[in-house]
């Protein structure tokens, strides 16, 4: 089968690995611009990209999908359909009806559950005893579009977006191969039941040392291995990485009760969170005991918001 693939992420790249393995004829890969990452903010090509530069793919990297160019350069390429996976881009109306079987969306959610831009980081957040894969034929809408094969699986409870992510990543990519092979009858979603998963921003990621401890520690877990649970120690910006659930009275919210090298205990607004790996601003993450050899952390400190 002749297919137009769009994604940008590891996520996406795993479904053009699948793609290519089932020896479907990929005729051009969108994949969004070139951008600065890590420390060094180097030039990096983006997984997707890479993917198709390993393998000999045309690779077609736009500013915005609704230029008229776009459109010549798929309709060139002839996909009997465009799959699309976390690409980062609306695909305007003239694109999704230009395949004949239109264009199949790889989403990381049981939809219609956390429509929108991060889906597993929201079910962390939200603390869903399962998520999983739908794949989805779109529409003009976010994340809108009848079902084709959807698939749940549990959510561990010491899960990561990391490791969530490889496990939905892999079921996205052979649940495309699936539904590529048996196209099955769409099915409505309902509507009734949609929830959003925008986009992650710092009001998300701050700490809130006044929530319960197991609300703090869903939010480690949904942000690691990026970008990370975020709060401040005597001014300087500290991410959270693991963290264990401590039960009783500790004292004032976002206060230290106990330190030492079995970890960092601070208060919440129920309960108290043990710290067993942390970060300081520009520097790596530690254990809390390696932690504490370099900085003196007293009982009676306060953790709190970020700056900046």
């Amino acid at each position: 089968m002749k297919i137009v693939f769009a994604g940008t992420p590891e996520f996406a790249a795993v479904s053009l690995r699948a793609l290519l393995r089932a020896r479907h004829e990929i005729t051009l890969v969108l994949t969004q611009p070139d951008r600065p990452a890590g420390r060094g903010l180097k030039i990096r090509n983006s997984p997707v990209k890479q993917v198709a530069l390993d393998y000999g793919l045309a690779v077609l990297q736009p500013a915005s999908v609704r230029e008229p160019s776009v459109h010549d350069a798929i309709a060139a390429a002839r996909p009997d359909v465009m799959v699309v996976a976390a690409y980062g881009r609306i695909l305007p109306p003239a694109l999704l009806a230009l395949p004949p079987r239109g264009c199949m969306n790889v989403h990381a959610s049981l939809l219609p559950r956390w429509r929108g831009a991060a889906p597993i980081q929201h079910a962390l957040l939200a603390g869903d005893a399962e998520t999983g894969v739908t794949i989805m034929q779109m529409d003009e809408g976010l994340d809108t579009g009848p079902m084709l094969v959807q698939r749940a699986i549990p959510v561990a409870a010491d899960e990561t977006a990391g490791t969530l992510h490889d496990k939905l990543a892999a079921l996205g990519a052979t649940l495309l191969i699936e539904a590529l092979a048996t196209p099955p009858a769409p099915t409505a979603q309902e509507e009734s039941a949609a929830t959003l998963a925008p986009r992650i921003d710092r009001r998300h990621t701050e700490i809130d040392w006044a929530r319960p401890a197991e609300d703090i520690e869903r939010q480690v877990r949904a942000f690691d291995p990026a970008p990370g649970a975020q709060t401040a120690l005597a001014g300087v910006a500290i991410k959270i990485w693991r963290v264990r659930v401590e039960r009783g009275a500790f004292g004032a919210a976002g206060t230290v009760s106990a330190a030492g090298p079995d970890g960092i205990v601070v208060a919440c607004g129920r309960d108290a969170l043990r710290i067993a790996e942390l970060q300081r601003a520009g520097g790596k993450r530690l254990t809390a005991q390696a932690f504490l050899s370099g900085h003196r952390l007293d009982p009676g400190a306060r953790l709190g918001p970020a700056d900046g």
